[in-house]
């Protein structure tokens, strides 16, 4: 089981997220609404991966990633984001994400996602 960081400013998209892991089998540890509360839960909570969407108000996902990935270098984040933008998916990816998922893909799209970086 996987213990699982979802961050996101959508409560609707915390909610499906939390489903879909949760009937997966994976434990999500916390649900988080901006990057000041991620960071405090990324922090306390220790998940073993943290799903993060690109934009959200106040300090946005690059800059939280950035935040997360300089506290732990190893660190397993996916980067998510409603935008298709390829310079957005190389920026994260350069800047230490570990994957890069479109916001609105299928249930199946994000269980792989997690089950990749676990192996990775």
């Amino acid at each position: 089981m996987t213990k699982i960081l979802i961050v996101d400013d959508s409560s609707f998209a915390r909610n499906r997220l939390k489903i879909i892991f949760e009937r997966a089998g994976h434990e999500v540890v916390g649900s988080a609404k901006d990057g000041k509360q991620a960071l405090n839960m990324f922090d306390s909570l220790h998940p073993d991966v943290v799903t993060l969407d690109y934009l959200m108000a106040g300090k946005n996902g690059e800059e939280v990633l950035k935040d997360i990935i300089q506290h732990d270098p190893a660190a397993k984040v996916i980067m998510v984001s409603g935008s298709g933008d390829h310079t957005v998916e190389e920026k994260v990816l350069a800047a230490g994400a570990k994957l890069f998922v479109e916001k609105f893909k299928s249930k199946n799209e994000f269980l792989r996602a997690v089950d990749r970086v676990m192996r990775a």
